[in-house]
């Protein structure tokens, strides 16, 4: 970054105040449970935010309906730059699953920056014989439909992962939805669940104690945190690609000079070297960019995952 731009993104904050900006503590809604990437992203990021905003950033989870009751919860909220959405994937194809939500998640957001992503992992109970993607694919074509995917819900990242299997590898399976990904895990411990696509940091302890199997990671390229797992594309899934990724979202109309000073806040974080070892430690890379660059990745994002939704018949109920 030039040093003049680097100047005006660091002074944006202070002129802010000055306009009366941030004038109490910040409540970033989360819109899914405790313990998610999303909500550990989310708590990662609220210190340093604070301390460059100059008030308390509190997080606050809202779970449930495929994300949309926290998102709808700061849709209404006053646009004032004080109540925020940090959100991923579920933002993006909520209004191709609930046709009836009352408001619209492209026009009445303003997005502010992109935070991060960070690659999933396809796991199975031990239980299940396979090893490899093949024979993972072979299993769930003899299944007929009745292998159980558990999923965090209906539209949440994890939830695309799986329906993106089934568009591409012409495979078939019963999603099961919860609320979070921490009940999700436990009925897959238990043999209740046979298979999931979630975080890598989350799953990959659990494989090492010999509770799960891992099979592959979703991402383009290989994890860094799991080099040793192929991705699901060069594993035989031509095309395969998903992850989780974070961005931060304020309602349409809040003021330019407050999404500015939240923007500046949220990439200096992510820049800030104590965020990126917590990144590393916890399996996410960063992605930069405001508003703008926000903006076209979640439309983006829409546009890419809407088809497949509709493809595979995935519903809200």
């Amino acid at each position: 970054m030039h040093r003049r731009a680097l100047l005006a993104c660091l002074a944006t904050p202070a002129i802010a105040r000055a306009q009366g900006f941030p004038a109490r503590p910040v409540r970033v809604v989360v819109p899914f449970a405790a313990g998610g990437i999303i909500d550990v992203a989310a708590r990662i990021l609220a210190e340093p935010m604070a301390k460059r905003l100059g008030q308390p950033v509190v997080v606050d989870n809202l779970p449930g309906a495929g994300a949309t009751i926290g998102a709808r919860t700061v849709a209404r909220a006053a646009a004032d730059g004080h109540t925020l959405l940090l959100s991923g994937a579920a933002h993006a194809v909520m209004q191709a699953l609930y046709p009836d939500l009352g408001f619209d998640p492209i026009r009445d957001f303003a997005p502010v920056a992109l935070l991060g992503e960070q690659p999933f992992v396809a796991a199975v109970h031990p239980g299940v014989p396979v090893e490899t993607v093949p024979q993972l694919l072979h299993w769930l074509r003899d299944r007929k439909g009745e292998a159980n995917f558990a999923t965090t819900g209906i539209g949440a990242a994890s939830h695309l992962a799986g329906e993106l299997l089934k568009s591409l590898a012409k495979v078939d399976f019963t999603v099961v939805t919860y609320r979070g990904t921490p009940q999700a895990v436990t009925d897959l411990l238990a043999g209740r669940a046979d298979f999931m696509i979630d975080s890598q940091t989350l799953l990959a302890p659990l494989a090492r104690d010999g509770k799960l199997r891992l099979i592959a990671v979703t991402s383009a390229r290989r994890s860094r945190y799991l080099p040793e797992l192929p991705t699901l594309a060069e594993a035989g899934v031509a095309g395969y690609a998903a992850t989780s990724w974070q961005a931060l979202h304020a309602p349409a109309g809040t003021p330019p000079a407050a999404l500015e000073a939240l923007a500046a806040a949220a990439q200096a974080a992510v820049a800030d070297p104590g965020v990126q070892a917590r990144y590393i430690e916890t399996g996410l890379e960063a992605l930069t960019g405001g508003p703008a660059e926000a903006s076209r990745f979640v439309q983006a994002e829409a546009a890419r995952w809407t088809p497949i939704l509709q493809a595979t018949g995935a519903r809200s109920g």
